[in-house]
């Protein structure tokens, strides 16, 4: 008979990135779960004073975690300096919360899908989730500070969070479906 050895500090890792990656599936499928069901010109509509709309807000949701997963790889270099944005560029990021022409639900859900496989693999495979960068550039980032891989992830879980909970308004303000009650 083998005897199996547990190493606390790997075991406890082990758990560590199976719950951050539970915790971000978890809000993965309520944003998705908000799309059930809709045409991609229901995906694309405005239901609230807001520029939202639910294709929109995954297309956001998909830059942001892309390039935060670019980040714990390659540090602040792979994000924008956004202080040096202008407004061009700023309009050009505007476009990540609509549909645009010939841009479809099923487009943007595939894309979000391939980025959460990417993630979730960077994670699984990450050497160590203390890894540090310093942030990129920007004013509502503290000047000087660090985010490890763990804070990135944290991060990313709590942008989707708050996302599905607007696609939550603009579903129920759509057409009454709730995702949750």
């Amino acid at each position: 008979m083998t005897e199996t050895t547990h190493n606390p500090v790997t075991d406890t890792a082990t758990d560590e990135r199976a719950d951050l990656l539970e915790s971000l599936a978890q809000q993965r499928y309520f944003l998705r779960f908000t799309t059930r069901d809709l045409t991609d010109e229901q995906a694309g509509e405005r239901t609230t004073v807001s520029e939202l709309c639910l294709g929109g807000l995954i297309k956001h949701v998909t830059s942001v975690e892309r390039g935060w997963a670019a980040f714990i790889q390659h540090g602040p270099s792979a994000m924008p300096d956004f202080t040096a944005m202008t407004e061009a560029d700023f309009a050009k990021r505007a476009d990540e919360f609509r549909m645009l022409p010939g841009e479809t639900l099923a487009g943007v859900l595939a894309e979000y899908e391939e980025v959460a496989r990417r993630t979730d693999e960077l994670v699984a495979t990450l050497p160590d989730l203390n890894a540090a960068h310093p942030l990129p550039k920007a004013p509502w980032f503290e000047a000087e500070a660090q985010w490890s891989a763990r804070r990135v992830l944290l991060h990313i879980t709590a942008e989707t969070a708050q996302h599905a909970g607007h696609a939550d308004i603009i579903r129920e303000s759509l057409d009454g479906a709730k995702s949750m009650g």
